[in-house]
């Protein structure tokens, strides 16, 4: 407690990775900055896919997995929920870090502890021209 006895006026506790604590506060007691929720474990980066539960986000990553018979790469992805506390505020779409917490319900074992920036994704002309913006020129058939 603070000398003015309020507890939502202190600062942002250290979680003892190297992460910027947000500027804003909440009073969610899972958050691992204003709460009492510790951090553990493994420490991952995703995508945002989805937000459409109450304080809880779809992180999403994709990975390339070795195939030896055909000597290529195939693409798999795995998804973890992930607490998402009010402070940092993060929409569908950004790249996120997440770090393992004890279970916080059936399904989610990690918090989200850093918000990353708009996640960096390429525009195919379809898409570009639907938005306004300059698709990229198809090739010239000889």
């Amino acid at each position: 407690m603070t000398p003015t006895g309020t507890a939502s006026a202190r600062r942002a506790r250290d979680i003892g990775l190297d992460v910027r604590a947000p500027k804003a506060r909440c009073d969610d007691r899972h958050c691992p900055f204003h709460g009492r929720l510790p951090v553990r474990g493994q420490v991952l980066e995703g995508t945002v896919v989805s937000v459409a539960m109450q304080r809880t986000a779809v992180v999403e990553r994709t990975l390339l997995h070795y195939v030896a018979k055909f000597e290529r790469y195939e693409k798999r992805r795995r998804r973890y929920l992930a607490h998402a506390p009010p402070c940092l505020n993060v929409p569908v779409g950004h790249r996120v870090r997440i770090a393992e917490t004890r279970p916080l319900s059936k399904l989610v074992s990690f918090c989200i502890v850093e918000d990353l920036g708009e996640a960096a994704h390429r525009v195919s002309g379809e898409e570009a021209v639907s938005r306004g913006e300059a698709a990229e020129p198809k090739p010239e058939a000889a």
